[in-house]
């Protein structure tokens, strides 16, 4: 069935705190998804954001965000007062994260709703129900900060291999902080799974993503180092990257730990499975970041300052996809396919059978056909303007190469660059494609100060923030207008 959908990061909706939250602004936004004839919301990773404020870069790939923890719901709940809330400063830009003022000011308000709700016997449920992942992610917390929030491959070697005595030691001397951040997730979950039916209950379904690779300093890694290429003192062998290529001449080295995907596979991908698992937990449609990794992976010697020295291995392949779905039954996936792909990438594309995607933004290159030309595209496909790594629509008319704009003016028959925002979206919802997913920006016709991330550089992502009155009626009129001219909504679902 054709649908369409919007991209926004959840720390990109309005609120009076600093950050988008699970409360009131998220709750508006599913309202006017559904106004907008809009049948999914896609909104990144939601775990907790680590050493440059990357969701992708995360202190855990099972625990939620405790930024997102709506600090209103805490007040209807009697666990803080308003007043509590404003005490402290959330940044002086109400259309920009300040992560600084977050990291200074979250936990301790957080702190004192923990001291009133601690005693809620639904968090022991909670606990016991998710036992698999939370005793170590809030005991890795716990001792992070104890530590000084070094990452863990620098704590005091005893804890650092997870000794025995060290484990139990720490869980005696930090108890009270491991409640803690047991409370948290407790609450992001509770606030997540309300958010959800609701936009469920409204005809929205949530987009996720699940990053191909975890970040070396997580519980992830700390709790499970067998799954990953450490040595024997738990130090990274070699580790992720890409290769040098035509925009970089040091390629990129990421840094994430590697999976020893042969012992994964002996044990049937358990790890795996776990977190795709807890992936259909928290989404209806989950999007697999760097899905040409597991047909082949660069790994990078550990220490390397560059990704030069790196080399190509082969993956797991199919067979990684075929044993998931044999233990958890069919799955709605989207391959994360972009990049220059391999015969052995698009074989097992195919054979997945999940749809690919399209990004319109990378179909206008004036020097050769694209597979992104809309032309060119199968129904089983999921077709964007820019991805939350691309610059907005508006910012690529302004800073693309000329004969690149040029070429997309004549193919989209529009004059002005102003105009070239909504052509992308009009493009994207007349194609075949089945799905048809525009970056919010791109509605509102934003430039590059509105951009989400640019890869490979530090400082100045993951910022943006939507105003206030941004999700208009009238803008949500115009879209539905265009979901149901191409029939990406049914004109009866107005009433």
């Amino acid at each position: 069935m054709r649908a369409s959908g919007i991209l926004l990061p959840i720390s990109s909706l309005p609120s009076p705190y600093g950050i988008g939250t699970l409360g009131r602004s998220a709750y508006e936004f599913v309202d006017f998804l559904k106004e907008a004839g809009q049948k999914y919301w896609q909104v990144l990773p939601v775990g907790p954001t680590s050493y440059g404020d990357s969701p992708y870069q995360s202190f855990s790939t099972f625990a939620g965000n405790p930024y997102f923890i709506d600090l209103d719901m805490l007040c209807q709940q009697g666990l803080l007062t308003k007043e509590e809330c404003e005490e402290y400063s959330w940044g002086e830009n109400p259309e920009a994260v300040d992560y600084e003022a977050l990291w200074n000011a979250r936990f301790l308000v957080l702190r004192k709703a923990f001291e009133r709700g601690r005693e809620n016997p639904e968090i022991a449920a909670f606990r016991e129900e998710n036992k698999q992942w939370i005793e170590d992610y809030a005991l890795y917390m716990a001792v992070k900060a104890q530590m000084e929030n070094r990452a863990w491959i620098e704590w005091d070697e005893d804890i650092r291999l997870r000794r025995p005595e060290a484990m139990e030691r720490y869980r005696k001397e930090l108890a009270d902080d491991i409640d803690f951040y047991v409370f948290i997730q407790y609450h992001f979950y509770d606030q997540w799974a309300k958010l959800r039916k609701y936009a469920n209950d409204n005809g929205v379904g949530f987009i996720g993503d699940i990053p191909i690779y975890v970040a070396l300093d997580s519980a992830d890694t700390w709790a499970d180092t067998q799954e990953f290429l450490l040595d024997e003192d738990c130090r990274p062998i070699d580790v992720a990257g890409c290769p040098p290529d035509a925009f970089s001449a040091d390629g990129q080295l990421w840094g994430n730990p590697l999976y020893r995907w042969d012992d994964m596979k002996e044990n049937d991908y358990s790890w795996w499975v776990r977190r795709m698992r807890h992936n259909v937990r928290l989404f209806d449609v989950t999007r697999i970041d760097h899905f040409r990794g597991f047909a082949g992976y660069y790994a990078i010697p550990y220490g390397d300052t560059t990704a030069r020295n790196g080399e190509w291995r082969k993956g797991p392949g199919i067979d990684f996809f075929r044993s998931v779905k044999k233990q958890l039954g069919k799955m709605n996936l989207i391959a994360e396919d972009l990049g220059y792909l391999t015969p052995d990438v698009i074989k097992m594309q195919k054979a997945s059978g999940y749809p690919g995607m399209k990004v319109l933004q990378f179909a206008f290159d004036s020097r050769e056909e694209s597979d992104y030309l809309p032309h060119n595209y199968e129904k089983n496909c999921v077709v964007y303007t820019g991805t939350h790594d691309n610059d907005t629509t508006a910012g690529w008319f302004k800073s693309a190469n000329r004969k690149d704009v040029q070429m997309a003016k004549k193919y989209l028959n529009v004059r002005l660059n102003k105009d070239g925002a909504w052509a992308f979206i009009r493009a994207a919802y007349g194609s075949v494609a089945n799905l048809a997913v525009i970056p919010m920006q791109d509605f509102l016709n934003l430039g590059s100060e509105a951009r989400i991330n640019t890869p490979s550089t530090l400082g100045g992502n993951w910022i943006w923030r939507m105003k206030e009155d941004a999700a208009s009626e009238e803008l949500a009129k115009k879209i539905r207008d265009l979901a149901e001219l191409y029939c990406r909504c049914k004109k009866e679902d107005k009433e």
